[in-house]
This record gives C-alpha cells, sequence and structure tokens, in this order.
C-alpha cells in the first residue's frame, strides 16, 4: 500500500505494520502556519487514530519565537496550558523524504481549540460552499529567496550581509536552471514523493530567487500541500547548507515575495462554474459575485493574508504587489487577477497573499469572501485595465498599511465575524495586535543611523 491510498485509521495501521516502524511523525500547524511535531510510538499512534491525543495548547498560546501571548482567552496562564484535544487525519498521510519508509501524518484540533484551529477555519468554508451547492478547486504558489547560508551562519552574521544562492537578477533564468539541475530536480522529486506536485519551477527576478506552483486539487489538500510545501522546502535546502526564506521581504532593494492562491468553483457534479462563454471577460454571474466578494472583504480580511509586520513593506507600489483591493482580467498590478481561459483552467488569484502567511487562513480568507459576494450578490467595481498604481481608487478600496490597522479592521468586520465567528476573530486579530506590539519594542538599524547622530 502506498501512503497516498490511506483513507482510514485501519489502512494506516496496516500500513505501519507493512513498514515495521517503531515511530510515526505526527504535526499540527499553529496559527502563524508553523508545523508543530513529535514521533510517536507505534501504539500510541494506534491508540491516537481511535481516541485522539493531547498537544499542549500551549501551541495556539505563542508566537512564532515561542513567546506567550498575553491577550488571548482560549489558553494562557489563565487556563493552566492543559492539552488541548487533537485528532489524528489518515487521508493525510505521506512519506517524509530523506527518512527511508518514515511516515508523517497531519492533525487538527478539536474541542474548544477547533474555534481557533487555522485548519478548522478553511474546512468549515470548503463545508459551506458544499451547501451553496459548491466543490473548491484551489492551487498555491510561492516565491522564496535561497541563501548560501546555513542557521548558524545567518545568526553569526546577525542576519547582514547574506550570500544569496545566485547573483543578480535573472527570471525565468534556463542557464541557472541547467547550471542547479541537480539540485532542482532533487528537490522536485522530494515534493513528489510527500505527495506536493511541482507544476512549475523556474528562478524569479532577484538574487537567489525561486517561484513554485503547486498542482491544483481539492482546497483542503491544496491548503495542506502549501503548508507542508513551505516546511519542507526549508528541510530540503537546509540538508544540502542552503537556507530557503517565505518573510515577504527581506531586502527592500528587491520585490517581495508572494503566496498566491488560485481558486475555482465547481456545480455538485464537477462541472466549473466560473466559465460563461456569453458574459463579458467570460465570467459567469458567480464568478463575478465571488470577485466583487473577495474585492469587498478585502481590506477587512488582510490580516488572515498579509498576518507579519514584515508582509506590509511588501505592499507598496510598482513591486509586483497590490495596495488596494483592485481586480483586472490578467493584470498583474492588481489584487484579484481574472485568469480566463478553458472552463476548466477559468479562475481567479488572490494576489495579495504573502508568502509568509499562513495558506489555511490565506485560503480561508480568499474562498470565504467569494462564497460572501455570492450570497449576497455582490457587483464588483469596473476592472482596472493598464496600470492600477497609476490609478486612483475608492477610498474603501484602500487597504490596510500595518498589521495594527489591520487587525483592528478583522474585529470591526460583521461579515469576518459571520464567516469565522467571534472565538477565531477575537484569538486571531488579538496574535496579530501582540505580533505588533512586539516589533515596536525594538529598535531598527534604519532608527539608529538616522536618529543617533544628527537629530
Amino acid at each position: 500500500m502506498e501512503p497516498s491510498e490511506v483513507k482510514t485509521a485501519e489502512e494506516a495501521l496496516a500500513l505501519v505494520e507493512e513498514r515495521r516502524l517503531n515511530h510515526v511523525k505526527v504535526g499540527v500547524f499553529d496559527i502563524d502556519g508553523i508545523l508543530r511535531g513529535k514521533w510517536m510510538g507505534r501504539d500510541k499512534f494506534a491508540s491516537a487514530l481511535s481516541k485522539g491525543f493531547g498537544f499542549c495548547d500551549v501551541v495556539l498560546g505563542w508566537d512564532s519565537n515561542d513567546q506567550l501571548y498575553d491577550n488571548v482567552q482560549v489558553t494562557g496562564w489563565h487556563t493552566g496550558y492543559p492539552d488541548a484535544e487533537v485528532r489524528l487525519l489518515p487521508g493525510t498521510c505521506r512519506e517524509v523524504p530523506f527518512e527511508g519508509d518514515m511516515l508523517f501524518m497531519l492533525a487538527e484540533f478539536a474541542g474548544k481549540w477547533e474555534a481557533v484551529c487555522p485548519r478548522a477555519a478553511l474546512r468549515r468554508m470548503i463545508d459551506k460552499a458544499g451547501s451553496m451547492g459548491f466543490g473548491v478547486k484551489a492551487a498555491c504558489e510561492y516565491e522564496f529567496f535561497l541563501f548560501d547560508e546555513t542557521p548558524e551562519s545567518v545568526r553569526a552574521k546577525n542576519y547582514k550581509n547574506l550570500k544569496p544562492l545566485t547573483p543578480g537578477f535573472f527570471g525565468y533564468s534556463a542557464l541557472r536552471s541547467s547550471v542547479h539541475a541537480d539540485l532542482h530536480l532533487s528537490f522536485i522529486e522530494a515534493m513528489e514523493q510527500m505527495g506536493i506536485p511541482i507544476e512549475g519551477l523556474h528562478t524569479e527576478t532577484g538574487p537567489g530567487v525561486m517561484e513554485a506552483a503547486i498542482q491544483v486539487c481539492d482546497a483542503l489538500e491544496a491548503a495542506d500541500r502549501g503548508a507542508l510545501f513551505k516546511t519542507f522546502a526549508k528541510v530540503f535546502f537546509q540538508r544540502h547548507e542552503i537556507m530557503a526564506t517565505f518573510m515577504s521581504k527581506w531586502s527592500m532593494d528587491y520585490p517581495g515575495q508572494s503566496g498566491h492562491v488560485h481558486l475555482s468553483l465547481t456545480d455538485a457534479k464537477g462541472k466549473p462554474v466560473f466559465h460563461d462563454a456569453k458574459a463579458a471577460d467570460t465570467m459567469s454571474d458567480t464568478m463575478r459575485w465571488f470577485v466583487g466578494g473577495q474585492q469587498a472583504l478585502m481590506p477587512e480580511l488582510l490580516a488572515m493574508t498579509a498576518s507579519t509586520v514584515n508582509a506590509y513593506t511588501r505592499l507598496i507600489p510598482g513591486f509586483w504587489a497590490p495596495t488596494d483591493s483592485t481586480w483586472g482580467v490578467e493584470n498583474r498590478t492588481t489584487a484579484l487577477r481574472v485568469i480566463t481561459g478553458s472552463p476548466a483552467a477559468q479562475r481567479v488569484e488572490y494576489r495579495v497573499a504573502s508568502a509568509d502567511s499562513n495558506p489555511y487562513l490565506a485560503m480561508a480568507a480568499a474562498l470565504g469572501s467569494g462564497l460572501w459576494g455570492i450570497e449576497n450578490r455582490i457587483e464588483p467595481t469596473p476592472g482596472v485595465v493598464g496600470n492600477a498604481y497609476d490609478m486612483k481608487h475608492a477610498a474603501r478600496l484602500a487597504l490596510p498599511r500595518t498589521l495594527w490597522d489591520a487587525a483592528q479592521r478583522l474585529k470591526r468586520s460583521k461579515a469576518g465575524r459571520a464567516l469565522f465567528g467571534d472565538a477565531f476573530v477575537e484569538h486571531f486579530a488579538a496574535t496579530r495586535e501582540w505580533e505588533e506590539r512586539e516589533f515596536r519594542r525594538h529598535v531598527t538599524d534604519w532608527e539608529m543611523q538616522r536618529y543617533f547622530e544628527i537629530i
């Protein structure tokens, strides 16, 4: 049996027995999209498949630096940090590259913690789509920079004067991909082994930057693939003494790094519903309302797709990232790019999401807002033709300029609360407020250089 064939707990156990494994790797993604995992003994694994298991709920109560949030309710010192209920997901069973026959399985928070679980937030949006008669197809694509560095060397250098894997601006370079063919092909093969098929891999514009497009599939699996891709891309390259970073912007000299989400809907029989050959731009009413909802709610839900302080340095004019909630047909200066073509290929690309966003939450925001648009028949503004950066847009389309402002917009969003629930909105917004406050506690190099002597 292959890991991709596992659908039930019984099949998962049979595969563990077949491979004579004493341990299995399990993991769950936290609020920032960071994989938190551990080895689990075979007997414990068998028990967890049927009864679930406990995972210290601090993983929902600390930030990406393991610092405890001081303003969340679902966990904290006031609860004593008990174990959260977690259920294993047999259908996510995968092989782990580089580790022989080792198996890996994702888990999801349950019980009261399910209300703030990122994967569960997306699953609820997919269920909502199902209740409206739609299936959801999705794919993630990521830009990431590669450095000829190690975790030790970047710290020794204090993250300054880092050496990119390759020099200069050289997008879509056949030269670079040929020189590094062994590395690139090994990476593609490793992702394939993990059940993360790469549809396209190429150099982007900037030193050492790559872009990977992951193959389309059902939305929940697409988000699993995206989240696992980010983790195991880092693992793969660190094993080659190379570091990959998915932070939104590591240098103001180069474009930021995106984490675009592609979405389309089907009917109950699997037929695409976004394409109408007789309509303008072949956009069906369903697609037009979907885009309308995404456009209307993007400013309110931005914290879910630009979830770090650093993400807001990416959202500036002229650097391939949006500054307003705009849309256009095949227009990469807008926040929403409608891609037309055959019924199966027609989709919308949610371009505002950054590479460091949590794939589950970015996809949940993109999907949930689109479904809200269909429910309410929201008409989008006229599509942008030309350079969106050079145009003046309605004030209501302006995106928040800081993470703090984005968190406040989310807290005030009636649609956001209706889609994701009060518990999720309060928890997630509080974690983003914490992130901004942590940033404000630090003095930057820019401030030192600008103010130390002269001011």
